[in-house]
This record gives structure tokens, C-alpha cells and sequence, in this order.
């Protein structure tokens, strides 16, 4: 393994050389671009981004790259990293307009990239807003605004809430860009931090992001994220290497062996083990799986491990187990990550398990 690792690093600083490609290691992550040395455009708008998980561990951007610039001009690609050197297993991919980044999930959610280890692509939560608890009741919006422009950068609106269940006064802070707001974050979240008029935000262990129900462009020629095609992501849930039961048919248009693009052809569709599994009962007279998840330690390799237990009424016993994910954009898609990994468990039981009323 170690030597295969040795052979990815030379294969990866041999392209680097060969493309004059520059990365920049920064805050956990690897760039490329944000924009790159040549860029035909304005900068990329909202719902520009696509999320890249369930990369093998030893994949770079000597393949990830080429990979996704065959869709179409890239404006950044992020590939998050971890102290040894190796992937963390997800990254982001930015491209010029929301039509690209919809032809990148279409095109390449579901690429093999290794024999049996499939890429899940989709949109990426641009969360740009943070949300701040138990201000004092005499903020103002103004005087809330001017201590946040000093202190962080990119603010570009600020709204206060208050209201039944609210202490003091909240505040929504919405920034030009995910980057700032995470800086912002990271910055505000190291304690109090005075403003050259005397003022502080108090308590800054109450910022959090706060989702709004569309961070998309809504304007009529872009459309949303909402109104992106459906995809149903297969996620690798066995380690690279191993058999995955009935996997999706892989688009052939990429040779990793080469590292250039050729044409690329549409996925068939790819069917969710939640859907499946919900039909398997649905057909058998079972009532539908109750989930109980727990989370588990976590773990050195990024993976995040979840102890469940399935209540399938109809089936004699319960169904108990453990699976490990790679952790999604938010806590939502990783949950929503493990309830897949347990389906697939449950339906490769089925057959052979306590179906006997």
C-alpha cells in the first residue's frame, strides 16, 4: 500500500510539472484555481459548486481534475486533505455557470474511478449565512454591521430577529461567498473580540450557519438547485477493492491509466438501496423500515462509523449492525449517507435472513 501511495505522489507531481498546474495548501485543503492563471468570464455566480465524494484515499488531482475539466472550464477544484498526506475522500469542484455544474452531476455522478468505487457528485451547500444568539437587546443593525466589518470581511447584509423563544436579540449575517462566511466563522468563534468604538459581540460560542431555504440564484435564467434533476447516488460503501453487489453500469469515457479525457457518455440511471428496500418490503406485505442510528467514535481514516438497529414489522427479529461512511456537506447528507449503507446491508440479508412471519 505504501509503495502504491509512493507511485500516486511521483504520478501526481509528474502532471503537475508536465501542466505547469499550481496548488496551494491551505486550511486542510489543497486548491487549484479560485480563478485559475487564465479565465475567460466573470466570476462564477451562486449554485456554481458541486460536492465530489467517496474518492479513494490515494486519488489526486492528477486524475480528478482532467476528470472534471472534460465538462467544461474549471474555476476552482478543492480536494480536502489530512496530516499523512492522503485525501480526506471528498472535495468541491467550481465552475463558471450553474448550467456546468449541472452537467458535472449529470455526467459524473456515479463514474467509476476505480474498479468498484463510484464518485457521488452533486450540488454543494453554499451556506454563506451565520446565525448570532443572545445579542443584547439595544443592537442595531447598524452598529451590529460596522463591528462585523471590522472584524471580518465580506459582510454584505445583516438582519435582527427577535420574537417568543429568541433571547435578547438574533442576528442573521449573510457574507459574499461559503469562504468568508467560514473565515468569519472561524474568527469570531475565538472569543470576544472588541471594536475600536468599544463594542463587542458577546458570547461568540452562539454562532452557527443558518441554511436559508434557497442559498440558489432563484433569478428566472438560472435555475436553482431545487430544480436540478434528481440523482440517485450509489455510494461506494465497501472499501475500494472489494465487490459491490449489482453495481451501477460505469461511464467509460475517462482512462485513469492515460489521465486524458475522452468522450464522456451518459449514466444509466442509478437506484437508491433506500428505494429498494422500501419496495422489497412494500411487495412482501412488510411494514417500512424504522431506523435507529447512533453514531460511533471518529475515526483516523475520515470515515464516521454508525451502530444501527432496523425494526422491519413483519420480520421475526430486529436487524443490528455497523457501517462507515464519508461524511457528507452537512449533518443531513451523512445521515442520509448511513441509512443507504444500511439498506444495502439489509437487502444482501434478505434473502437469507428471518423473513418467516
Amino acid at each position: 500500500h505504501d509503495h502504491q501511495q509512493f507511485q500516486r505522489m511521483q504520478a501526481l507531481d509528474a502532471w503537475l510539472k508536465e501542466t505547469n498546474t499550481t496548488l496551494t495548501q491551505l486550511n486542510g485543503q489543497r486548491k487549484y484555481g479560485g480563478p485559475p492563471e487564465v479565465w475567460d468570464g466573470p466570476p462564477p455566480g451562486k449554485c456554481c459548486e458541486v460536492f465530489i465524494s467517496h474518492i479513494p484515499r490515494d486519488v489526486y488531482e492528477d486524475l480528478l481534475i482532467p476528470l472534471f475539466r472534460s465538462v467544461g472550464p474549471l474555476w476552482e477544484f478543492r480536494l480536502m486533505m489530512n496530516f499523512s498526506g492522503q485525501n480526506r475522500g471528498f472535495a468541491y469542484a467550481k465552475y463558471g455557470t450553474n448550467a456546468l455544474a449541472m452537467k458535472a452531476i449529470q455526467k459524473l455522478n456515479g463514474y467509476m474511478i476505480e474498479p468498484n468505487c463510484y464518485l457521488c457528485v452533486r450540488y454543494s451547500i453554499e451556506k454563506r449565512h451565520l446565525s448570532i444568539h443572545n445579542l443584547p437587546s439595544s443592537t442595531s443593525v447598524q452598529n451590529l454591521q460596522e463591528v462585523l466589518q471590522v472584524l471580518v470581511e465580506g459582510v454584505e447584509r445583516v438582519s435582527l430577529k427577535t420574537g417568543p423563544g429568541i433571547d435578547g436579540v438574533s442576528a442573521v449575517v449573510g457574507f459574499s461567498s461559503h469562504f468568508t462566511a467560514s473565515m468569519a466563522k472561524k474568527v469570531l468563534a475565538a472569543g470576544e473580540r472588541p471594536t475600536p468604538g468599544g463594542s463587542c459581540i458577546p458570547d461568540l460560542n452562539d454562532i452557527i450557519w443558518f441554511q436559508l431555504q434557497y442559498e440558489c440564484d432563484l433569478s428566472p435564467k438560472q435555475p436553482s438547485c431545487s430544480q436540478a434533476p434528481k440523482i440517485l447516488m450509489q455510494p461506494c460503501f465497501l472499501p475500494c477493492g472489494q465487490a459491490n453487489p449489482d453495481p451501477p453500469v460505469p461511464s467509460q469515457g475517462f482512462c485513469g491509466a492515460v489521465g486524458k479525457p475522452v468522450s464522456l457518455t451518459s449514466l444509466q440511471p442509478l437506484v437508491s438501496p433506500v428505494v429498494v428496500l422500501h419496495r422489497f418490503c412494500e411487495l412482501n406485505g412488510y411494514g417500512q423500515p424504522l431506523y435507529e442510528l447512533s453514531k460511533g467514535l471518529p475515526r483516523s481514516d475520515g470515515f464516521v462509523e454508525f451502530f444501527y438497529k432496523v425494526l422491519i414489522q413483519g420480520v421475526r427479529s430486529s436487524f443490528r449492525g455497523t457501517v462507515m461512511v464519508l461524511p457528507g456537506p452537512n449533518c443531513r447528507a451523512t445521515i442520509d449517507e448511513a441509512r443507504r449503507a444500511i439498506a444495502q446491508q439489509l437487502l444482501l440479508k434478505m434473502p437469507n435472513s428471518h423473513l418467516a412471519a
